[in-house]
């Protein structure tokens, strides 16, 4: 199971990875070395707030069971990064584990230096800081005002970087790097900007900002690039595929094809993280689902966020996203499954996986308050599509004052008329739902003392099978 500490608090996650207590935000550095998978965070270890941020650090064998091994990356004082270790990555660079990540200074104003540390153990757990940042900050000709969340791949034979960047006119754009040797680097150019006609009609919604730029090869050779989208807030995440082309300058852009629209369909996900895992020939994506219950509430409970389950990304044909939950969280479930079928309602317990298939129309409750109104998805073959109703389980806005709640949730699976199967992920207040392999969606559900965790099913064709989340043994 995860390394969070048991809690009293019933939305506590127990399974994806978070901190024991206070704050997490974004996912940073997936890395596989020697055998394990190692997933770093933004934590602040004094306060569920967002201040004073470290790098925490967990690893895993196999993706379920995941060790806490406390602080990798501490502000250092007269450093760099003394106001936060802030997003990055980590790479092998020669045989040396090295995390190249934003370090910000008490007046950065929104622009980061990108900085490097090594690892000194095998394990990960110490590291060294460097003093010096390899970029001090953006290229002072294009009127950067957001400079942050380095990302480092490899194409054409060389190593690249991205940076996620705002623009004075309010245009968002990805700045590229070349940094074939990680101590010295070239700026070479704009990947992508906010007036690419791509963007508008992938990304739809307005933002001033780009951050946490992320970029994998699918296995049909397309790229996918993945961002978070920020107009001085959060607002949701997005992908475009397509193709990079060298430019004769020695400069990098990426070429939009027909694929893109929402990473995650859900209200509760941000700043996208990546690992190439080469090992295994896929590309794995953890994502920060924050809270949205009142301040007082986090205030009591001592902990603020969770990372995702881990997700199994590529492309379809048409280049949209194909997303499942990694296989690896089988390894979750209790030995013996439950089944559900119209009739009386199934206890559901506090963690759960569920898969059901529909071949007609069909309805699933997943919980209820006193007043009789329900958490409910509903599959509907004939239009290939699966709508999640959670309007009766209001959210709290940044301001702690609760807000109404949206409209029902709907997303796209399967073309209509064929079959239609869903996989629902629930861990304490955690739910993500994955329709087909075309769309996820994330959201934080926060039962009420009374509201009753209960499976009820109507339809005449379909398949319920569920499984209690149960904590793996070690491997």
């Amino acid at each position: 199971m995860s390394s969070a500490s048991p809690s009293t608090d019933a939305h506590s996650p127990r399974f994806r990875v978070r901190p024991p207590a206070n704050w997490m935000n974004d996912p940073n550095g997936p890395f596989r070395w020697n055998g394990r998978y190692h997933l770093f965070y933004q934590h602040n270890p004094d306060a569920p707030v967002h201040a004073n941020v470290h790098w925490g650090h967990e690893s895993s064998p196999d993706l379920a069971h995941w060790d806490d091994h406390g602080i990798a990356l501490r502000p250092a004082p007269g450093g760099p990064d003394e106001a936060g270790c802030w997003s990055g990555c980590v790479v092998d660079d020669g045989g040396v584990p090295t995390a190249v990540y934003s370090g910000i200074d008490h007046d950065h104003r929104g622009l980061s230096a990108i900085c490097l540390a090594v690892a000194e153990d095998d394990g990960l757990q110490e590291w060294k800081q460097l003093p010096v940042p390899v970029v001090a900050g953006p290229p002072p000709a294009l009127d950067v005002t957001m400079f942050r969340d380095p990302f480092v791949f490899r194409f054409a034979g060389r190593r690249w970087a991205l940076v996620g960047a705002g623009h004075a006119d309010g245009t968002p754009s990805v700045l590229v790097y070349d940094c074939e040797d990680l101590y010295a680097w070239r700026f070479a150019g704009v990947l992508l900007d906010g007036r690419d006609p791509s963007v508008a009609r992938a990304f739809g919604t307005r933002a001033i900002g780009w951050e946490c730029p992320q970029l994998w090869e699918t296995a049909g050779g397309d790229w996918v690039l993945a961002v978070a989208l920020w107009d001085g807030d959060p607002l949701s995440t997005a992908y475009l595929t397509g193709q990079l082309v060298e430019e004769g300058d020695g400069g990098l852009r990426f070429a939009a094809g027909a694929g893109g629209g929402p990473l995650d369909l859900g209200r509760d996900f941000y700043a996208p993280c990546v690992l190439q895992d080469t090992d295994s020939g896929r590309a794995l994506l953890w994502g920060w689902s924050w809270e949205s219950r009142p301040r007082e509430a986090v205030d009591r409970a001592g902990w603020s966020g969770v990372l995702t389950a881990p997700r199994v990304v590529d492309t379809h044909e048409d280049g949209t996203l194909r997303v499942v939950p990694a296989p690896e969280l089988e390894l979750l479930r209790a030995a013996v499954p439950f089944t559900a079928a119209p009739g009386p309602p199934c206890p559901l317990p506090v963690s759960y996986d569920l898969l059901v298939t529909a071949r007609s129309t069909a309805t699933l409750s997943l919980l209820r308050t006193t007043s009789g109104a329900e958490l409910t998805m509903r599959l509907d073959p004939a239009s290939g599509t699966v709508t999640l109703d959670r309007t009766a389980w209001p959210r709290s806005g940044p301001d702690g004052t609760a807000s109404r709640p949206g409209p029902p949730l709907v997303l796209p699976t399967r073309l209509p008329g064929e079959p239609l199967s869903v996989r629902i992920l629930v861990d304490g207040s955690l739910l993500e739902l994955f329709a087909g392999d075309r769309a996820a969606a994330t959201e934080r559900v926060y039962r009420r003392d009374d509201d009753v965790a209960e499976l009820t099913v109507s339809g005449t064709d379909l398949e319920v099978k569920g499984w209690a989340l149960v904590p793996p043994s070690p491997a």
